[in-house]
């Protein structure tokens, strides 16, 4: 099923953006600008409605799981 190839690829991003993270690459990079393109619209709310951790970031383990679950009912 393509939906479930989609979440997959999703993952695989949002992923990388939290390795380009820990890497802490210049938001010049070209790369970096696409990954934050195509996670920050679902991140940046995630994050604004989690509370505060700490200075932790577990927004991408929340959408991580929330994918996992979208990706077990489609299935």
């Amino acid at each position: 099923m393509i939906l479930i190839q989609i979440i997959d690829l999703y993952s695989l991003i949002v992923f990388v953006a939290v390795v380009m993270s820990w890497m802490q690459l210049p938001p010049s990079n070209p790369i970096a600008q696409f990954v934050h393109a195509l996670t920050e619209p679902v991140l940046g709310p995630l994050r604004r409605a989690l509370p505060s951790m700490g200075g932790l970031d577990f927004s991408p383990m929340v959408l991580l799981i929330g994918l996992q679950m979208l990706k077990r009912l489609l299935f």
